[in-house]
Formats: structure tokens, sequence, C-alpha cells
């Protein structure tokens, strides 16, 4: 009988890139530049991250290359939510209801980025495409994320 081993290494190989894009455009606005400025026709989704006291949602677009066998993912980072409490206490404002604003990110680790732009299975060259997001206005800064960075992976994964 055969003995097959399988080693974690097969498993830890990475294979998307990461773009990290710092502006003010809306979620849509930008995901329109994006396609006019690559060759790509990304389209609105959403994912959900469960966290502790609620599950936000945060907007994805999507464009699946079937020919190049490429999937294109342009990920929002930050999210406000609004979480409603009520408040009974023995006091002069009983039975008020308080409206609490947490502010949820989808990589803690990268507060101030914006969007990330995911690319996987890309055989193309990534300084191409960063070239090509800095033409859009607006983009205040795009760069590459290196994989050692990330510490929360998992958020990644759809």
């Amino acid at each position: 009988m055969a003995l097959y081993k399988l080693h974690i290494e097969e498993f830890d190989e990475v294979d998307y890139e990461l773009i990290a894009i710092h502006t003010s455009l809306e979620d849509y606005r930008l995901a329109y530049f994006l396609n006019q400025k690559l060759p790509i026709r990304l389209k609105r989704n959403q994912i959900q991250i469960p966290t502790k006291e609620e599950d936000p949602y945060f907007s994805k677009y999507l464009f699946d290359d079937d020919k190049n066998d490429i999937h294109w993912y342009l990920i929002q980072n930050k999210n406000v939510f609004t979480v409603e409490k009520k408040e009974t206490s023995q006091n002069l404002f009983t039975d008020t209801n308080l409206e609490v604003s947490t502010q949820v990110y989808l990589l803690p680790e990268f507060k101030k980025v914006d969007y990330f732009l995911k690319i996987e299975n890309t055989e193309l060259e990534i300084l191409d495409i960063l070239n090509s997001i800095h033409t859009i206005d607006r983009i205040a800064a795009a760069y590459i994320i290196e994989h050692n960075q990330i510490k929360s992976k998992n958020n990644l994964i759809f």
C-alpha cells in the first residue's frame, strides 16, 4: 500500500497580489475608474465579517476573467455601523435609546487604507497595474502590500 504525505508548505503558497489604495472616492466611483483604466469589469457584491456585537458588511466588487483565470476583487477596508442600545437606569433619562457608532476594518493592521485590490492567480505585471491606478485622479496613494505584513489573512478568504 502506498503512503502519501502532504507537507504544509504545499498549502502555504500565496497566489494573490494585494494593492492598498488611499482615496476619498466612494466605492462605486473607484470601481468605475478602475474599470476604465484596467482591462476589467468590476460588479458589486458584499461580504460579511462577524464581530462581537454586529455583523458589518463591507462592499466588494468582483470580476472573474475566465479566459485568463484571474479573479479581481475591490474590497472596502473601513465601514461604520450603528448599534442601538436601550438604556434602562433609574435616573432622569430613563428608557433612552443610545446609538453607538463603531468603525470596523477588514484588515485592522492597515487602518489608514481605504480599499484593497486583490488579484488572484495573476500572471500580469503588477507594476503596470499599479501605474495605471496612479493615473486615476483623487487617488492619494496606491502600493503593493507584502504578504508577510498581513496578520489577518483569513479575512481575505472569500
